[in-house]
């Protein structure tokens, strides 16, 4: 694999993580609006990496799957942070 593929597969884990860290504290923050837009851009920001996952190459030492766990757990936590506030 080139430098920069290796280079790529860093930098879409490192939004992952950026997305998922985001996602966790807004849901922790435990603000409660009718309209949840943060909360909604949080939802499609995970579904968005979660299917950049899901096309990347396979071969990442296991690190693409576990993304795609955590990612699938944060999509599930807003979610419920979602109807917990409607």
């Amino acid at each position: 694999m080139s430098s920069q593929g290796s280079m790529l597969g860093r930098t879409a884990l490192v939004r992952v993580a950026v997305v998922v860290g985001v996602a966790v504290i807004s849901f922790a923050g435990g603000a409660v609006v009718a309209a949840q837009p943060h909360m909604t851009n949080a939802l499609h920001a995970l579904e968005n990496a979660r299917g950049e996952l899901q096309v990347a190459e396979r071969d990442k030492g296991g690190h693409r799957v576990n993304a795609l766990r955590l990612i699938n757990e944060a999509i599930s936590e807003v979610q419920a942070g979602i109807a917990a506030g409607s």
